[in-house]
């Protein structure tokens, strides 16, 4: 028999699965605060429930808890690297970024990715499997529980494309803002997208409080194409009018990130094609200077050329801003500490 994955079920769930095992309801509570707020390792932690239903629940239950492979912290600004292995020995990473408004953590959605974006480390070797809720929710309670310190804000930006694992990324969405677990602020939440335009409407069609975050990364049809080859399947105006769409819906502005790449998006003619194709929009231009992966030929732009371009969205009328880069002395593209410790 197939066991449960209890820490990928919600509230009201646990709730049925602890009342379909013959216990009561406030067993369901109980089990479910040891999972979601105090963030135990097993069963076994969970002191206040007796050993015959802890024993019950390991013989019928899988209790998804990430093991930690190894830690990179940066000298520079305190940012904290986590590689985490899975139940099944596949591997993912997380990141923490400590800011003046609090502490940030950026997880994945998907063990590698098949969106192919050129730039990126993730999807070199393809995707193996997208991750569950739990496994989704377990990066940030093993972070949580490793610095000791709150945790204020996540963004779903790491390995993988968030809209790629939908269902999974909902109820994780639904469980981490629920009062009976972290109850982070949806406000406090980003998704990243590359543009998966269908989903992005379903998503819109949520209502969700959460910031949606386009990867756009280029002005025009053609190098968006070369890019990222989502855009062959969902041309560029229709990706906009899905992000039009998102705000209607929700009234949350949409944020566009854009890697610079040195010669290839970074000219004056790509600052006027970006501004001529999202004026108008309540939107925000998050600029990346692109972090070099040894596997492509892509270098990122002199800091004075990132500049330029900002200064250049900026008198088209464009709220723009350079993404503050954390963790510059250890391995900060998405996918290459995975990547360096498969190659061991």
């Amino acid at each position: 028999m197939e066991k449960t994955d209890i820490k990928s079920l919600n509230y009201q769930e646990t709730e049925n699965f602890i009342l379909g095992l013959g216990e009561k309801k406030f067993r369901a509570k109980q089990i479910y605060q040891w999972m979601h707020e105090k963030c135990v390792f097993s069963f076994q932690d969970m002191t206040n429930i007796s050993e015959k239903l802890r024993t019950r629940l390991e013989e019928v239950c899988r209790f998804t808890s990430l093991k930690t492979v190894t830690v990179q912290t940066s000298k520079l600004d305190g940012t904290r690297k986590y590689l985490f292995e899975l139940e099944d020995g596949n591997r993912v990473e997380s990141v923490l970024m400590r800011y003046k408004h609090g502490n940030s953590v950026c997880i994945s959605s998907q063990v590698g990715c098949r969106m192919g974006c050129r730039f990126c480390a993730s999807t070199l070797d393809g995707l193996v499997r997208s991750l569950t809720p739990g496994e989704m929710l377990d990066q940030i309670y093993r972070i949580g529980e490793d610095t000791g310190e709150r945790i204020s804000n996540v963004v779903v930006m790491g390995m993988g494309e968030p809209l790629d694992n939908y269902d999974n990324l909902v109820k994780f969405i639904e469980m981490l803002t629920d009062e009976h677990g972290l109850h982070i602020s949806q406000r406090n939440l980003t998704v990243s997208t590359c543009g998966l335009v269908p989903r992005m409407r379903q998503l819109a069609e949520r209502k969700f409080q959460i910031t949606l975050a386009l990867s756009l990364h280029a002005s025009s049809q053609e190098k968006r194409e070369e890019l990222m080859p989502v855009a062959r399947k969902y041309n560029i105006e229709e990706t906009l009018e899905a992000c039009r769409y998102y705000f209607e819906k929700t009234g949350r502005r949409v944020t566009f990130e854009y890697s610079l790449v040195a010669g290839v998006n970074d000219t004056e003619q790509d600052a006027r094609r970006l501004a001529d194709l999202i004026r108008g929009m309540n939107c925000h231009v998050n600029l990346i200077p692109v972090n070099p992966v040894k596997e492509r030929e892509y270098m990122q732009p002199k800091a004075r050329k990132v500049r330029d371009f900002q200064n250049k969205l900026e008198k088209y009328g464009i709220n723009v801003t350079i993404r503050r880069e954390m963790g510059r002395d250890i391995d900060g593209a998405c996918g290459q500490l995975r990547k360096r410790y498969r190659e061991r």
